[in-house]
């Protein structure tokens, strides 16, 4: 069966100016504001380049990889650094905020080092599932412009690990940063982070 489908008069309202509908850029300041009076109460969200992000609900599998990983990147990482488990990184040098909150961060030093949120990581750990194609690109792109050399992104949706490193500018992204090498890591591979080059970690150990 065949519908007809009647279209509207075309709208004598002038176009738009080629400048569009404009978006608002939120500051760091401003993102922390909202947070006091109360407008994020109950919800996950990042600041991503001036745009607040609402992040899914965490599940039970999303859950325990991120507990899988903390322990076993705690163990590595028992001196000279500290693992952050769903904590803020600011990222300098964009106009608009950014302040992420990877699953697990590995930061060089002691906490009591720091008088505000890291910018840096010597390792970034996100979980994925829902947000694969987030967490590859967008956010892969924004820890590159903080020159964070090593990334790795748990696929929860095919049991494997991706390993991002080598940051450089690069315009066709858009943060204009990208990672030159990844690679794809199944439960069986042994990897190392750059960090602790002798360390080695079974993937199927980081997984649920």
């Amino acid at each position: 069966m065949s519908a007809v489908v009647t279209l509207p008069e075309p709208s004598v309202t002038p176009p738009p100016t080629a400048t569009g509908p404009r978006t608002w850029k939120w500051t760091r300041e401003q993102y922390y504001g909202l947070g006091e009076q109360g407008f994020f109460q109950g919800k996950r969200v990042e600041l991503i380049h001036g745009e607040i992000v609402e992040m899914s609900p965490i599940g039970w599998r999303h859950r325990l990889a991120t507990g899988l990983v903390s322990e076993a990147l705690a163990r590595i990482f028992a001196t000279g650094f500290y693992v952050d488990v769903q904590q803020p990184i600011t990222v300098p040098g964009v106009a608009a905020g950014s302040e992420p909150q990877p699953d697990v961060a590995v930061i060089s030093g002691d906490r009591r080092d720091y008088a505000d949120h890291p910018t840096t990581a010597a390792l970034v750990v996100e979980v994925a599932d829902s947000s694969l194609a987030f967490d590859i690109g967008e956010k892969a792109s924004l820890y590159a412009s903080a020159g964070i050399a090593d990334y790795w992104v748990i696929d929860l949706v095919h049991n494997r690990l991706y390993i991002f490193r080598d940051p450089r500018p690069d315009p066709a992204q858009r943060f204009g940063h990208g990672y030159f090498h990844m690679s794809l890591n199944g439960p069986a591979d042994r990897v190392s982070p750059l960090a602790a080059p002798t360390a080695s970690i079974l993937v199927s150990d980081l997984l649920p």
